[in-house]
């Protein structure tokens, strides 16, 4: 099933050869979808290549100021036990040594966050007019530093603790 070509000379006369080759239109079509499919492969790994490039430009999103380092933290648990509602301040992540004011809570409570080594985890209760009794109670990487009590209308209590302050080593600075 050979193609016929047809060559005319340039003085115009016709010569006719006959193609044996193995072409055939059945292989044609084939040919064309393994072209395209190797085609979408190839913008696929371009496109997520871009992705990733952009991903890295971009930055991952962590919030952290570039070239500042990392302050180290240390687990504290506080927990506040009792009946009714209080109002509780406690130290978290934040750097600046401001609290977390949290107004009205329905008591028990318990909440474990992440402090800056060298600021001092503090819980602070507060209870209502209606009075009552609570307690608090402070645990740094597990392990019980201290407990208060407070009574009575407006009563108040604090357990706080220290924590060592970060070394140079310890937030990736020169020293």
């Amino acid at each position: 099933m050979g193609v016929e070509e047809r060559e005319i000379a340039a003085d115009g006369t016709g010569t006719e050869t006959e193609d044996t080759g193995t072409k055939s239109e059945a292989d044609t079509p084939a040919r064309n979808r393994l072209d395209r499919t190797g085609l979408f492969i190839g913008a696929a790994l371009l496109a997520a290549c871009g992705g990733l490039v952009l991903y890295g430009v971009l930055g991952t999103g962590t919030g952290d100021e570039p070239g500042k380092p990392r302050v180290p933290t240390a687990a504290v648990t506080y927990e506040v036990t009792g009946e009714g509602t209080a109002d509780i301040a406690y130290q978290g992540r934040s750097e600046t040594g401001t609290a977390t004011v949290d107004h009205a809570v329905a008591l028990p409570w318990k909440k474990t966050v992440q402090v800056p080594l060298g600021r001092p985890p503090l819980v602070s209760i507060t209870l209502g007019a209606k009075g009552g009794q609570a307690s608090c109670s402070l645990a740094v990487r597990g392990r019980h530093v201290q407990t208060a009590s407070a009574f009575g209308k407006f009563g108040r209590a604090t357990c706080q603790a220290e924590l060592p302050s970060a070394t140079p080593r310890q937030t990736g600075a020169a020293g």
